[in-house]
């Protein structure tokens, strides 16, 4: 279904208090007519929709607007309240089993998608099971996990990511769902923001370009057996929130909003998205000097631009409790996120009282019942277009399929190209086979410092490797790799005599974090041994005792961490490469593969360098990465003392 385009008159865009190109960031190298518009309605599926709408009851739509969490709702509960759509939230597993089969999975999707269509209404509508498929089917045990979107980035390769966006929906179809929530279409600007990871780049244009090769490779052509619904979030401005804070305020006029933070929604529509999230975050108009205040309350912006201006029509879903955050609104009521043209509200634990609420502010006014009527049209139109109507999700091929969610060569592959080599003094890389190689950092033999946020786990967190029931750790792939007599392994460096090797192979990393866990809070330095010492110390009994050192980071942030690199002969920015550590070892060694990844994120100079922005140091800009066919020397970094607070970028 390819949209047509829509020539946007100069008084429309007047209208909504923008220049012409606002919608347009400079670097995407578009003209306003390259803006798309939605696909044409099909008349009879408007006409199929109207007549289901004419015949529900108020109570029956509002259950359609309706998303609790699994956790909270029982099949005969979606039966018995009309209920629309549902999500499992992270770290929701049938029977609460972590290592749940996928054909658990499959029957559990499969009960509530049957307790939908035992309703009493004349005409069964399909239940939507949402889940946050961010980087693979990542709540699910034996689901290749790719790289997060901050290496995907440094792949620069949009084939690369349809390919993914193919390979997810297989993997989310295998387990009955037809919903994912997924692309993040953040332009990350500060990496104090715990989200950081979710943003492909810092370049509005690679965000437009990425947006839309996941979108396509996602839902295909949204009837397939191996097709998901997509969804663009987090609508608008979650990645350029003031000093990073998660679910902050962002702070910019309103072309830069919407041309800069906007850019990834337009590569969406593009590829006809059917469903966009709401961000947390809310806008200040630096120019107009107004605080709107939260997204899920910003009609202007959500029915304005987003519905009317773009034209798009398919359903705004709310984030998790995004309502309450709106100024006189609660978790179970709010009549200003309705009336703004959010379409269905994410109320996990809250749904019963939301839907009592909800009906209430019709009946008495607060909320205009053709409101609620374009909800309903645009939630069942969706279900239309991704073919629920004719074939239930249980009756794709898929469905129950564990070899599904093997994505492994795919992910290897993704990983060779998300990994950037910053520097390669003396020819430290790549490793030979035959050689004897210690491996230190607790991080070598960790899947759940490999994987990050949002593997099993909401946070990332309580998991241990067996967990994964697939992948491969660092230490693993070099075992293969290098043969395992050759590897030696200490995970703090004591205990060896490390002039015995032939090189030292030193693995770092964060360990796991999602959404706001994740920030470093203003005025903390952001510096990666401040934060997490113990790499500091295994490098430090290493370094300079007689063999090279190879430090390899996980970080879900662009990491200042010269005083890292001035210990290490070579240093690789691995970022989270998700489950197969084999691509990481295909480019350290024996030399077949190259490096290939360029940042796309500028690598932070100093520890209160933030972003790429005026008054931020950079040590290596957006674009930078050595190769073995084009080595360069990097030698010592400046390492000045870190400040026992930031006072602002480079202090």
């Amino acid at each position: 279904m390819k949209r047509p385009v829509l020539k946007l008159s100069l008084s429309l865009l007047l209208l909504a208090g923008c220049a012409p190109t606002a919608l347009i960031p400079a670097s995407a190298h578009v003209t306003p007519a390259a803006v798309a518009a939605s696909p044409a309605l099909d008349p009879a599926m408007e006409r199929r929709i109207a007549a289901i709408v004419a015949g529900m009851t108020l109570e029956q739509k509002v259950g359609q607007m309706t998303q609790p969490d699994v956790r909270y709702i029982t099949p005969d509960e979606v039966r018995q309240y009309y209920i629309g759509t549902v999500l499992n939230g992270g770290g929701a597993w049938p029977e609460m089993d972590k290592r749940s089969t996928v054909a658990d999975w499959a029957a559990w999707a499969d009960a509530y998608a049957e307790a939908a269509l035992a309703t009493d209404m004349t005409v069964k509508i399909p239940l939507l099971w949402g889940t946050d498929a961010v980087h693979g089917h990542n709540n699910v045990s034996g689901a290749t996990l790719f790289p997060h979107n901050i290496g995907l980035g440094a792949a620069h390769d949009p084939d690369l990511i349809e390919r993914i966006g193919r390979a997810t929906a297989r993997q989310v179809r295998a387990t009955g769902v037809t919903w994912a929530f997924a692309p993040t279409l953040a332009v990350g600007e500060n990496r104090r923001w715990g989200r950081t990871y979710e943003s492909w780049s810092s370049d509005p244009a690679q965000v437009r370009a990425y947006g839309e090769a996941m979108v396509r490779g996602l839902q295909g052509g949204l009837t397939g057996d191996a097709d998901v619904l997509a969804t663009a979030k987090h609508y608008l401005g979650d990645g350029g929130t003031f000093n990073g804070v998660d679910q902050g305020q962002t702070r910019a006029t309103r072309e830069e909003l919407l041309g800069r933070h906007g850019a990834g929604y337009l590569g969406a529509l593009d590829a006809d998205v059917q469903t966009v999230m709401i961000s947390y975050s809310s806008w200040y108009d630096t120019a107009a000097g107004r605080d709107h205040g939260k997204m899920h309350g910003n009609r202007d912006l959500i029915a304005g631009v987003l519905k009317d201006q773009l034209g798009f029509d398919g359903l705004v879903v709310s984030d998790w409790n995004g309502i309450e955050q709106v100024a006189g609104c609660a978790k179970d009521r709010c009549a200003q996120a309705v009336n703004a043209g959010i379409d269905v509200f994410m109320v996990p634990e809250d749904w019963r009282a939301f839907i009592a609420n909800t009906v209430a502010d019709v009946r008495e006014g607060r909320i205009p019942e053709a409101r609620i009527d374009d909800a309903v049209t645009r939630i069942l139109r969706v279900k239309m277009r991704s073919g629920l109507f004719d074939r239930p999700a249980d009756a794709s091929p898929l469905t129950g399929r564990a070899e599904a969610l093997n994505a492994a060569a795919l992910a290897r592959e993704a990983v060779r190209k998300s990994v950037v080599l910053l520097k390669n003094d003396n020819a430290a890389l790549p490793l030979r086979a035959g050689r004897k190689v210690l491996v230190v950092g607790a991080s070598a033999d960790s899947l759940s410092n490999q994987t990050g946020g949002w593997s099993l786990t909401w946070q990332g967190t309580e998991n241990v490797n067996a967990d994964f029931a697939t992948g491969q750790t660092l230490l693993a792939a070099l075992r293969q790799a290098l043969g395992a007599d050759n590897v030696v392994y200490s995970a703090d460096g004591s205990g060896v005599e490390v002039s015995d090797f032939d090189a030292v192979v030193a693995v770092l990393g964060e360990t796991p974090y999602a959404e706001y866990n994740g920030d470093v809070r203003f005025p903390t330095p952001v510096q990666h041994s401040l934060q997490h010492p113990a790499d500091l110390a295994a490098l430090q009994a290493v370094s300079g005792k007689g063999a090279p050192v190879v430090t390899v980071l996980y970080s879900g942030r662009p990491a200042y961490a010269n005083d890292l690199i001035n210990l290490s002969d070579a240093f690789v920015a691995a970022f989270l490469p998700g489950t197969e550590a084999a691509g990481l070892a295909d480019v350290l060694v024996g030399g077949a593969h190259d490096f290939t990844g360029r940042l796309s994120f500028a690598w932070p100079g100093s520890a209160c360098s933030t972003g790429d922005g005026p008054g931020n140091l950079v040590q290596f800009p957006r674009g930078y990465g050595l190769s073995y066919a084009a080595p360069a020397p990097v030698g010592r970094l400046p390492a000045p003392a870190t400040p026992a607070a930031c006072e602002g970028p480079d202090t």
